[in-house]
């Protein structure tokens, strides 16, 4: 069984590739340090994630300098709420 300096250490080498990500993508994305770190940990745990907002808060820019400074495709699903509520015609 590994020690918790060993696992600390691990961690730490690891992970090092995160600093210089969140330097790349800042030079993209101004002001969304909070965002970016959301989004990393999105992609370190393997999951999913639902960025909601209104318009113009650099999510999809976000997203796709992530996508480019990993070297990974992007696709942009968009859900607009508004659809879901309309009345559709009965046939």
């Amino acid at each position: 069984m590994k020690s918790a300096q060993e696992i600390s250490q691990q961690v730490q080498e690891l992970g090092r590739w995160i600093a210089p990500l969140r330097e790349q993508v800042a030079h993209v994305v101004v002001g969304q340090k909070y965002l970016v770190d959301r989004l990393l940990l999105g992609l370190l745990a393997n999951g999913h994630v639902l960025l909601e907002g209104v318009p113009g808060l650099a999510k999809t820019l976000t997203v796709k300098t992530i996508a480019s400074a990993i070297q990974t495709g992007f696709q942009r699903l968009q859900l607009v709420w508004s659809n879901f509520f309309e009345p559709h015609p009965v046939r």
